[in-house]
């Protein structure tokens, strides 16, 4: 039996920029919990953060240090249009007389393996009014999404194809070379779970 102290795969390890990087969101998640920005909040952020990297074992996070300006802007600028559109639309549902609610419960496999990029995908449709993500299943990297409104099986395919495109606009804007490669390989399919309503 050998002494030798065991060694992580490479896939396994977590370079010093990624840990970084990931102590710096988890402060700032942190921060934005409280809804304060002061020094106690930093300090006790950054506390909980060395302490929750050094405890709890988590996955290594490929961080891509990629940013594109152009798409980035298209990005946030495409954000912003798709929830004060879909505001309008669900405030048009709430006034709107004898309306009946059709819902979907929608199982849409994302291009990408990323869990940086998933994770962006999934905040992006929660964000915006009328969709919200259930379940993510990482290791086959699906979202599960509940979206309002939808009555055809042509409606939910549109909200799917809109949900690939939100993840292709956050691969060009923040991802590697390889998510950029993958999401312009094709779109991928997506199977409805479940429904709410009756579809014609």
């Amino acid at each position: 039996m050998s002494d030798a102290p065991e060694v992580k795969p490479p896939e396994e390890s977590s370079s010093a920029g990624g840990i970084v990087v990931l102590s710096v969101g988890l402060v700032v998640i942190w921060m934005l919990l409280w809804g304060q920005f002061t020094w106690l909040s930093l300090i006790t952020g950054v506390i909980l953060s060395l302490a929750v990297s050094i405890v709890f074992y988590l996955p290594a996070v490929d961080m891509s240090i990629r940013v594109n300006p152009w798409y980035t802007v298209i990005f946030f600028a495409r954000l912003l249009y798709d929830i004060a559109h879909a505001s309008i639309d669900i405030a048009w549902l709430v006034l709107k007389p004898r309306y009946v609610p059709s819902n979907a419960i929608v199982a849409i496999p994302l291009r990408t393996r990323s869990d940086l990029i998933m994770t962006w995908t999934a905040e992006s449709i929660s964000i915006v009014p009328g969709s919200i993500v259930l379940d993510v299943d990482r290791e086959d990297s699906v979202l599960y999404v509940h979206v309002i409104n939808v009555r055809t099986d042509a409606a939910v395919a549109a909200f799917e194809d809109e949900v690939i495109r939100t993840e292709k606009r956050i691969a060009l804007a923040l991802g590697t070379k390889a998510d950029v490669t993958r999401v312009r390989a094709g779109s991928a399919a997506s199977v409805t779970i479940d429904r709410g309503g009756d579809a014609t």
